[in-house]
């Protein structure tokens, strides 16, 4: 099995469903994971899972609900996926920090998108393709127009939003280094 990214649905965001990152390794590690690190805050976990990476998320949104009483989806992704997504980014790219993709729980269908496109966007911009929602905020997350969990909702599947700079961190700790 393969080391995998598992991206947590607001954790440590504004106060609210605070799970520190130690331990969430340590939770990772009690439900089989090996190799279990985190990077930044946010709820990235890496870890060679203990069977199918999908098992593995349900188990580990299930233990996080148990244990620290809120739920909170988690969705898994290997490199190639991040990969994927990173090239298949459809937005021009002038600052990583305000571009973003947002892993979903699936891939929504027509009549959703078809749906979601009544959200008011601003000057911001979005599109999905296959299970990524892309995010172009033109003024960066902190002044966005798009209201992400609105589109969500419209959507009809849950995401967590990664800017292009931490997708490519992730995909770098996923990948072997060569040398």
């Amino acid at each position: 099995m393969s080391t995998q990214a598992f991206l947590l649905r607001a954790v440590n965001v504004g106060g609210t469903a605070k799970l520190p990152m130690a331990e969430l390794r340590a939770l990772a590690t009690e439900l089989g994971a090996t190799d279990a690190r985190t990077y930044i805050a946010s709820g990235n976990l890496l870890a060679t899972p203990p069977g199918p990476p999908a098992a593995f998320a349900a188990t580990l949104s299930s233990a996080i609900e148990e244990r620290y009483g809120f739920s909170r989806e988690v969705i898994a992704r290997d490199a190639t996926a991040l990969r994927s997504a990173l090239a298949e980014h459809p937005f021009e790219v002038t600052d990583a920090a305000r571009s973003f993709v947002a892993p979903l729980t699936a891939a929504p269908d027509q009549a959703a998108i078809a749906a979601a496109a009544a959200v008011p966007t601003g000057d911001d911009a979005w599109a999905v393709i296959g299970d990524d929602l892309h995010v172009r905020y033109e003024n960066g997350a902190g002044r966005a127009q798009l209201d992400l969990a609105r589109l969500l909702r419209a959507l009809g599947v849950a995401g967590t939003a990664r800017n292009l700079r931490t997708i490519e961190t992730l995909i770098g700790m996923l990948e072997p280094s060569e040398g």
